[in-house]
């Protein structure tokens, strides 16, 4: 930790900034404020709220309100800040003062440092470039943050929607190769008609795709901004055509369509979109809680389990017990989804926190849901390459399961009635003879031809060829 120091003053008086720091006094001031979690801000958040600052310089000299040479080094600064320098600058932990003030001073205190000391000034000195009054023209803490949240949002969920994808794209290539592959369904975690093991991967990704079109739905309503609302939705302070200069040009920097929302008060009290897009992440968890959940249950074993399937061990499972293996990969999974869960009924409570002009809770609003954007991307990646794309069927424990099912007797229903079908299950329960057996010996059927109508219900639901 540096010894030597700066010092600054603001409209509370003087303070000690580290003489090698980028941020200034405002940042200093928050880092001793907020000794809270320890986590430095989001990285697509940064980006995000510096692409806002610097479309604000364009937007702002092209009004003739900055002039060139100030619009020019933030414009230089913000572009070396999204290039990945300085992010080590942005230090104010996640919970901080409400709506993010100091997040906001962050950014601009690291900028005008950057800008000054490319003109030849030096660190501190906010002229020519003042974090305030340039590099924060036409801007407020409560428009730059909620549009800092969605723009981050709107690039953490193309990866989000490429990991599940991926996922959905591995089970259907199970799905493609076990299409004959008969076994006994489940109902109720007790035996029932049989399906194919192909039919029951092919849901899981159909369930998959489902949650990326929900997914996908919220790109829109995020898309549209707040940004030129000022300090409470009404513009104070802003150049001519500023919500709609900037908008154009975040479209630009980030390849969204971004715009200025119609009402720019309503997108600073309202953080819904927001819980919108929360909403389809949690979803997506639920989903994946469910089926990782299946997909630990088919691997259980290997003896005394289902072990239909078995999942390629990447570790041993085990301090006390040799050679054991475990579906550590899904359990990871089912971790990860639980606690967004939880993220999801924090940005709920969060998002009804809001109190008249504004809702001051989003530096933490934004941290919940970025955690949950990231963790359900990176735990759906490694679930899908060191487990998914390896997973091997059983296909003889499959068979031998199906042909012993009690739940077998359904499909005579049609071709000796419900009764004398529930008395070949009887036998069979009671005797542990697999319903081939007893229907082969009681004449109502050959082998062959049961084997046949098997196939065909599991596959296609159908017991007549």
């Amino acid at each position: 930790m540096t010894s030597a120091y700066r010092t600054e003053k603001d409209s509370l008086g003087e303070y000690k900034v580290p003489a090698d720091a980028w941020y200034g006094i405002q940042t200093a001031r928050a880092i001793d404020n907020f000794p809270i979690s320890g986590r430095a801000p989001d990285v697509d958040f940064i980006v995000a709220h510096v692409r806002i600052k610097r479309a604000a310089a364009v937007a702002n000299h092209a009004a003739g309100w900055l002039d060139q040479q100030r619009s020019d080094a933030i414009i230089t600064a913000a572009d070396r800040i999204i290039a990945g320098e300085f992010h080590d600058q942005f230090v104010v932990d996640r919970f901080q003062a409400g709506a993010g003030t100091s997040h906001n001073m962050n950014s601009n205190e690291v900028i005008a440092n950057i800008a000054n000391v490319s003109l030849g000034a030096e660190k501190g000195s906010y002229a020519p470039v003042h974090p305030n009054d340039h590099v924060n023209m036409g801007q407020s803490t409560n428009d730059t943050i909620p549009t800092a949240i969605r723009l981050a949002a709107l690039t953490k969920l193309p990866r989000l929607l490429e990991s599940v994808e991926r996922m959905a794209t591995a089970y259907a290539d199970i799905a493609g190769t076990e299409a004959d592959t008969v076994k006994s369904g489940r109902t109720h975690l007790q035996d029932a008609v049989p399906t194919t093991l192909g039919r029951e991967f092919a849901a899981y990704t159909w369930s998959l795709r489902r949650c990326i079109e929900r997914l996908q739905e919220t790109r829109a309503a995020l898309a549209e901004i707040g940004l030129g609302g000022s300090a409470a939705g009404t513009g104070l302070n802003t150049a001519p055509d500023y919500a709609a200069n900037t908008a154009r040009e975040l479209a630009r920097l980030t390849g969204e369509p971004i715009s200025p929302a119609s009402d720019l008060a309503a997108q600073m009290q309202s953080m819904a979109d927001i819980q919108y897009l929360s909403n389809a992440v949690r979803t997506l968890a639920l989903e994946l809680t469910r089926i990782a959940n299946d997909m630990r249950l088919l691997a259980s074993g290997p003896r005394t389990g289902l072990g239909e399937i078995t999942l390629i061990p990447v570790q041993p499972g085990s301090s006390i017990m040799p050679g054991k293996v475990n579906p550590v990969m899904f359990e990871m999974l089912n971790q990860v989804c639980y606690q967004i869960q939880g993220q999801d009924a924090a940005i709920a409570a969060m998002t009804q926190a809001g109190q008249l002009e504004l809702n001051v809770m989003m530096p933490a609003m934004g941290s919940a849901l970025f955690d949950a954007m990231d963790w359900l991307t990176n735990a759906i990646d490694v679930v899908v390459a060191r487990n998914l794309k390896d997973v091997m069927v059983n296909r003889e424990r499959c068979r031998e399961y199906a042909n012993t099912s009690v739940g077998l007797a359904t499909l005579l229903n049609t071709k000796i009635g419900y009764a004398a079908a529930a008395e070949v299950a009887k036998e069979s329960e009671q005797t542990g003879r697999p319903v081939r057996e007893i229907v082969v010996q009681r004449g109502l059927m050959d082998g062959q031809t049961f084997d046949a109508m098997v196939l065909r219900a599991a596959r296609e639901g159908s017991i007549e060829p």
